[in-house]
């Protein structure tokens, strides 16, 4: 096989770095002493040097990683498709069968990560040196693309004519053993970087990056000063302690943990287990009486509130009462005019700034005057989020200001009062996700706190008192209780 040396100008692989990782693992399968076992084996009338089966090397990833039988598979799979361990018996069949099926360690020299370009005059060799060996019997995939590179490269065709034929005599001086195991070797290795068109192709890098991004770049004086002015801002960027992060997930999980359907499970019953779909009628957007649970979700934040269209209906009668339904309103407009049609934003945004930002507008909302010039300014060129501004003043007005009354407005507690809470339906079935009380595990930090509260107790039982010891410590304080108080130094 004629393999041309790597030039220059070959693009950064990305995925090389991945396949570095695996080398050290493939050296380790084929150390001598604590390595897969390979021994002679015979195949057909061929005897063939340092194969293993496909058991072997799945028994040796396994103990090796500590990795279950069905990791150990698919590492085995990715091994023998990347062309570091090939097929004997089914050489177009790369994968390993955990089974006597016979393997070999790929020659170096054919490993992805040598970054040999795989060019299409070797493949044309290649393949015009298997067309005399096998006498025109070529798959259909081969043929097509042995007619292809014939018309794509005719210019050359007698030099590759003429190194398929060297090639092919020097192979057949060889032994039987060592020209067999050349030829898996080499077919391994364009099954690998020239795959069947209907197989998956396990070298596929995705998009080339035109530069290797592992060169250190030569930096300029500008690019000193970028990176100084980019730490000084990461200095002063506030952070957030990991014990604050985690105690705000917990909180969020015992908050929502009665909510979730699959942890606290779902009333009446699940639908895709019992055929009950009344859980879908009950949670319909405008239902006349929502559950306990939709109700009670208002309160976790105004968030919860304003995307749940019942609840919003009724923020939004809670705000006409005290004169104000016009800022949700306009939040509504807000929203429709970003997550609605293109064509139609200029028309939505002017009949937005009519309706509630002009002067004398018919429901004018009160809107500080940076925030309007800012508006103004953006409406000179309208696109959905010119009125991201004036929405969030908004938003944090009704957050700040009108949600706590709501929720503790006759309105709500209304509500409250006549949610229903759904009778389970009472139907047996075995699927693991059926409504039940679930319980997490008790804390590592308790259970070390209690351990070692038993081991004091264990020890403080077990522990020989000194009779003599003690009192002698009782005089001792017997007799500092005794001594007058030391008068202080002038």
């Amino acid at each position: 096989m004629t393999v041309k040396s790597f030039n220059q100008g070959q693009q950064f692989r990305p995925r090389m770095a991945f396949l570095r990782k695996i080398e050290p693992l493939i050296m380790e399968m084929q150390d001598p002493g604590t390595g897969i076992k390979t021994q002679t084996q015979r195949l057909m009338i061929t005897t063939i040097p340092h194969a293993m089966t496909g058991n072997d090397v799945l028994e040796w990833l396994i103990h090796r990683l500590q990795v279950t039988d069905e990791e150990g598979s698919l590492l085995g799979n990715l091994l023998v498709k990347l062309g570091y361990i090939y097929p004997l018996q089914e050489p177009k069949n790369l994968v390993l069968k955990p089974d006597n099926s016979l393997y070999r360690f790929q020659t170096p020299y054919f490993w992805p990560s040598q970054e040999w370009p795989a060019e299409d005059t070797d493949y044309a060799i290649y393949l015009a040196k298997k067309n005399i060996r096998k006498k025109g019997m070529l798959e259909e995939y081969e043929k097509e693309n042995y007619n292809l590179l014939n018309k794509k490269i005719n210019h050359k065709w007698d030099f590759i004519i003429m190194q398929a034929k060297e090639q092919y005599r020097a192979g057949k001086e060889r032994k039987k053993a060592d020209r067999f195991v050349l030829d898996c070797q080499e077919r391994a290795y364009w099954l690998v970087h020239r795959p069947e068109p209907s197989s998956l192709d396990a070298l596929d890098y995705g998009i080339n990056r035109a530069t290797d991004p592992n060169v250190n770049k030569r930096k300029t004086y500008d690019s000193y000063r970028r990176e100084i002015m980019y730490y000084q801002q990461a200095l002063v960027r506030s952070r957030v302690k990991s014990s604050v992060s985690l105690g705000g997930i917990l909180k969020y999980c015992e908050q929502y943990f009665t909510h979730d359907p699959i942890m606290s499970g779902c009333l009446p019953s699940n639908p895709w287990i019992t055929d009950d779909t009344m859980i879908w009628e009950l949670n319909t957007p405008m239902v006349e009486n929502p559950t306990k649970l939709r109700v009670e979700r208002w309160t976790f934040g105004f968030r919860e509130l304003v995307r749940d269209p019942r609840g919003r209906q009724n923020f939004e009668l809670f705000l006409k009462k005290e004169f104000s339904g016009e800022n949700l309103a306009f939040w509504e407009a807000c929203e429709d005019l970003k997550y609605g049609e293109q064509s139609k934003v200029k028309e939505k945004a002017e009949e937005i700034y009519k309706t509630f930002l002009a002067q004398g507008a018919r429901r004018w909302i009160n809107i500080d005057g940076r925030t309007m010039e800012i508006t103004v300014k953006g409406l000179q060129n309208p696109h959905r989020y010119v009125l991201d501004a004036a929405q969030t003043h908004i938003y944090m007005l009704m957050k700040k200001d009108s949600y706590p009354r709501f929720l503790k407005s006759p309105i709500y507690k209304e509500t409250q009062n006549k949610a229903l809470v759904p009778e389970e339906t009472k139907q047996k079935s075995n699927f693991p996700f059926m409504r039940r009380q679930r319980r997490s595990s008790p804390s590592p930090v308790v259970l070390r706190q209690l351990e070692e509260e038993a081991r004091a107790r264990a020890a403080a039982s077990n522990k020989v008192v000194d009779i003599t010891q003690v009192m002698s410590k009782l005089d001792r304080r017997h007799q500092l209780k005794q001594e007058p108080p030391r008068p202080e130094a002038q």
